[in-house]
């Protein structure tokens, strides 16, 4: 999902005040060129190396690092389906249904009221006539984050050990002893594994019926060492909530997505960015709708940093964000053109470098423009 470059969920000292009603100090400047500037170099250290590991993907054999290549269809598909996720979980976040739980009646009408403490939904029961009103909420926001968090904190682990393993391949001693090992899913019974009933006689040179792979993942110790670590992130992440683990988790997914995402052709790119622009357009400038998904959704899918960091340390909570979306959809494509420029063989990276200034020029500028008119900006 395409995220916004905003103010964070809780609030900017410019935009209101705290959670409790109190006014928050206005950030300093220099807190705040401290969280634009890393916000910017935090988006440009995955769009620069995973360009660089989406090369070595593209060349590599392995069927579990293999990339996944998003075909004219897709990437026309793509804004229909975020637009629709997004929706979605706008929806899930800000209306509220009625309670069914309630089985002591029938029902049959129901109305929504609005009370102090929020909506209600008053059931008739068709015998008695008595009213019984239920609160409109299925779920608390709370489980469903909790839920959320419990799903990213897997896939947070996952992409963060994919994300260190190269770098911690260097600590290791030389002695190590790494030891390989593969998880191996395939469809069928075991009969038609090698020595099962129906499998050809050895030394025949007839090759038994291959079993269609469903999970096929090669790995080693080091990686099982690298989980282990990226596992501590993930407690902590799930435990504390802190904008530390949480942007570990977003850099680790936004260099897996430009790593792993590839376009097939530059028309591709252009069909995809094309229909990002006007669903941009749409749910950011023309509603709310993204902002407030960002709000409340709890979950590593934007960078964060606080813009009083240097008066309250690394317990400061007055943040500045940066969606993943507007990190790994240029991204793929800045990776796109740096494999096109290898392919060249020209020792240049013309493209490349061409397109990774206009993504430093046009993210330094939306920072600018938003920090102008506290407005999020495509």
């Amino acid at each position: 999902m395409d995220s916004a470059l905003s103010d964070p969920h809780n609030g900017s000292a410019e935009a209101g005040g705290a959670a409790n009603g109190t006014t928050r100090p206005p950030s300093t400047p220099e807190g705040i060129a401290l969280a634009y500037g890393s916000l910017l170099l935090m988006a440009l250290l995955p769009i620069f190396f995973g360009a660089l590991r989406s090369v070595r993907c593209a060349r590599g054999k392995n069927a579990s690092d293999m990339p996944e290549t998003i075909t004219s269809r897709d990437a026309a598909r793509f804004p229909i389906i975020a637009s629709c996720t997004l929706l979605g979980l706008y929806l899930f976040f800000k209306v509220y249904f009625p309670n069914k739980s309630y089985t002591g009646s029938v029902l049959k009408t129901w109305k929504t009221q609005k009370s102090k403490k929020g909506k209600t939904a008053v059931i008739q029961n068709p015998t008695t006539r008595d009213n019984h009103r239920f609160p409109l909420e299925i779920f608390s926001q709370e489980y469903i984050n909790l839920l959320l968090s419990m799903y990213f904190f897997v896939l947070g682990i996952l992409a963060l050990s994919h994300t260190i393993s190269p770098f911690m391949n260097k600590f290791f001693p030389a002695n190590f002893p790494n030891r390989q090992y593969q998880l191996l899913f395939t469809q069928g019974s075991g009969e038609n594994k090698e020595g099962g009933r129906g499998s050809p006689a050895p030394g025949s040179g007839l090759t038994r019926p291959l079993c269609p792979e469903i999970i096929n993942y090669e790995f080693d110790a080091k990686d099982l060492v690298c989980l282990g670590l990226s596992s501590i992130v993930g407690v902590w992440y799930l435990l504390r909530k802190h904008w530390i683990a949480n942007n570990l988790f977003g850099l680790a997914f936004s260099l897996n997505g430009v790593e792993l995402l590839h376009l097939n052709n530059v028309s591709t790119g252009c069909i995809l960015l094309g229909g990002l622009f006007i669903y941009d357009v749409f749910w950011v400038f023309g509603t709310n709708v993204m902002v407030t998904v960002a709000k409340s959704f709890e979950a590593p899918i934007k960078l964060v940093f606080p813009q009083d960091l240097l008066e309250k340390g690394l317990e400061a909570d007055n943040f500045a964000m940066l969606g993943l979306g507007d990190i790994v959809i240029p991204g793929i494509f800045i990776a796109l053109l740096l494999r096109f420029d290898i392919s060249l063989k020209k020792n240049t990276h013309t493209y490349f470098y061409t397109s990774f200034a206009a993504y430093i020029f046009g993210l330094g500028l939306t920072i600018f423009i938003m920090h102008i008119f506290k407005h999020a900006q495509l």
